[in-house]
């Protein structure tokens, strides 16, 4: 399917590169990994500002430089011809600063963050790319990179630990990673042959979306009070 620009994450007003724009950022699926990074440092204790720092890395990191990728980078081109040293550039950029941020943390107290950004660059860089002859292109390493990573990031920068309650919103989280990307793959194909069905996954993935939010929002609420 080479033109997206009618996926339900794209906006429908505006000038042609602005929507591809947003919808280059899989908006949805960013805030559902963000989350997960939110469920982790939410965890145990927590402090805000750590809170933000792995939203920030996650958001430009999966957000923007992932994407920005696999836009380039990847086999299909979903959003047609891009410039490629822009897209490049923006991805840089966005991965340079979120591994900034990183090893700040990391340096600082956080050392468990180093093996996490690392394999977290490692599926970044061969899923997006296809590195391998495509062999990291598939359900678990996705899985892995946007359901069980991110728990563990968002735990490790707050306590440098994954706990057994860690471990357990990352069961979760890698379950409900399972089910939006088989969703997903199965609505972009019914989208593209043009059938009627993709209306009910197209209605499965907003629902998973609002699910993670409403989980989140009610988890954070739960543990500020």
């Amino acid at each position: 399917m080479q033109d997206r620009t009618s996926e339900w994450f794209v906006p429908k007003i505006g000038p042609r590169n602005f929507r591809i724009g947003i919808g280059m950022l899989f908006l949805p699926y960013t805030f559902i990994v963000t989350c997960f990074a939110v469920w982790g440092s939410l965890g145990g204790t927590f402090v805000l500002d750590r809170l933000g720092a792995i939203c920030i890395i996650y958001f430009l990191a999966v957000g923007v430089s992932a994407h920005c990728l696999d836009a380039v980078g990847g086999k299909t081109k979903p959003w047609g011809t891009l410039p490629k040293r822009k897209i490049l550039t923006i991805a840089i950029i966005s991965l340079g600063i979120s591994f900034t941020v990183g090893l700040y943390y990391a340096f600082l107290d956080s050392p468990i963050l180093f093996p996490i950004g690392i394999a977290e660059g490692f599926f970044l860089f061969a899923y997006n790319l296809e590195l391998f002859g495509g062999r990291f292109h598939n359900n678990i390493s996705t899985v892995v990179s946007w359901g069980i990573l991110p728990v563990f990031a968002g735990s490790a920068i707050q306590t440098n630990s994954i706990s057994i309650e860690t471990i357990l919103l990352s069961i979760v989280s890698a379950l409900v990673t399972y089910f939006l990307i088989t969703t997903s793959r199965r609505y972009k194909e019914l989208k593209r042959d043009g059938l009627d069905s993709s209306k009910s996954k197209e209605i499965i993935l907003k629902l998973i979306t609002l699910f993670v939010a409403i989980g989140t929002f009610s988890f954070f609420i739960l543990r500020v009070i």
